[in-house]
């Protein structure tokens, strides 16, 4: 039989001294019993997949809203492919995979409708209440707002994956829910899915600019480096290709070669920086899961393209700036009716980190998209 202890041994076998083991967890805010079959990293990923947050990203948006077309990313398949690309980072790298999937699945879930649209409005909404910001509010569904169990608030995942979460923010915001002593740099499994995440979303957001008739192929070629290199490698290898499968060709060697180059990199990072112990890696004043100043010269320029060519372009833009305007219609319209809202969000105000402000943009930020368009039209466009 495979018990937590089979699992937990196998760790120490298997992964490298500097990954973060779950016997060595720091824990959670709220005491409980180790489950006997799963490691706590592994039964993290599990109350992670079953919450109400983590299915509803399925209908939010990446780029485009989520009933755009069948074949977008939403925010569930970007996730899934962060984790993907995580695992095996962490897998190479022998770091903890079930760690690093938890992180991965749990990075977005704070996310609003209407994807950085939505945030950007939030926060603006918010400018004198505290602000908005997608890693908070993730931090703040698992410890607040997902709320299944009678004993304890939240989902209480472990300290090291709350950490993740918060990766854009250390020191912490706030420590006492994290850890005695304030972590100074992420874990290396954190690190890991700090930069899945950027390679996930620069190769998708190509492929789906492509595939809208946003962005151009030909013109790909002739002005972004790295894909005029996987262009010239799939023409030498195949002779005759469709405009699909050269743009999944492409896709799939530069998602490889921006993999093999964040190993063979952060190989080299742990070696000159004499990296051993997790103590090492918190300790270590520069990030070690990173691409040589070369390569991300090369990524810098391939985001900034698609910042001019794809984020914004009038089609996108029209969708953010409708999502924008529902968003804020929305938040000032529960605001001045706040018996509209439901009855276990508006029991929250009062209690402490629940003023109404805050309350509003929780119930909002949780939302699909089709779920806040649906809700703008029945309470405003209908009123």
């Amino acid at each position: 039989m495979f018990d937590r202890w089979y699992f937990e041994s196998r760790e120490i076998r298997e992964l490298k001294p500097y990954a973060i083991y779950a016997r060595n967890s720091k824990g959670r805010k709220y005491t409980e019993d180790p489950d006997e079959q799963r490691t706590c990293f592994q039964r993290d990923r599990d109350r992670i997949v079953h919450s109400k947050a983590f299915r509803r990203l399925k209908h939010k948006t990446q780029v485009f809203v989520s009933n755009e077309n069948d074949h977008f990313r939403t925010r569930l398949t970007h996730t899934l492919e962060v984790c993907q690309i995580a695992r095996h980072i962490a897998r190479v790298l022998g770091c903890n995979e079930d760690l690093v999937e938890s992180i991965a699945l749990a990075h977005d879930l704070g996310h609003t409708p209407f994807g950085h649209a939505g945030e950007e409005m939030l926060d603006e909404l918010l400018v004198n209440h505290g602000g908005f910001e997608h890693n908070n509010q993730s931090k703040r569904v698992v410890e607040l707002l997902e709320n299944k169990y009678p004993w304890f608030t939240g989902i209480n995942l472990t300290i090291e994956v709350l950490e993740g979460l918060m990766k854009h923010h250390t020191p912490f915001d706030n420590p006492q829910n994290l850890a005695e002593n304030e972590l100074i740099h992420p874990s290396m499994e954190a690190q890991i899915v700090n930069l899945a995440d950027q390679l996930a979303y620069i190769n998708h957001d190509l492929d789906d600019g492509l595939s809208s008739g946003i962005l151009n192929h030909e013109e790909l070629i002739s002005e972004v480096e790295l894909w005029r290199e996987a262009q010239i490698v799939n023409e030498h290898r195949f002779e005759m290709l469709r405009e699909e499968q050269k743009r999944f060709l492409n896709v799939r060697y530069l998602i490889n070669t921006m993999i093999n180059e964040a190993v063979a990199n952060s190989e080299r990072l742990i070696s000159e920086f004499g990296i051993l112990t997790v103590d090492d890696v918190y300790n270590c004043d520069q990030i070690i899961i990173d691409y040589t100043s070369d390569f991300k010269q090369k990524l810098g320029f391939m985001q900034k393209y698609l910042y001019e060519k794809f984020y914004s372009d009038y089609r996108v833009l029209q969708m953010s700036i409708k999502g924008r305007n529902i968003i804020k219609e929305l938040f000032e319209f529960y605001l001045a009716n706040i018996e509209t809202l439901p009855v276990e969000m508006r029991n929250k105000i009062g209690q402490e980190g629940f003023s109404a402000h805050r309350v509003i943009a929780d119930h909002i930020a949780l939302m699909t998209d089709n779920y806040v368009i649906s809700e703008h039209a029945r309470l405003i466009i209908k009123s």
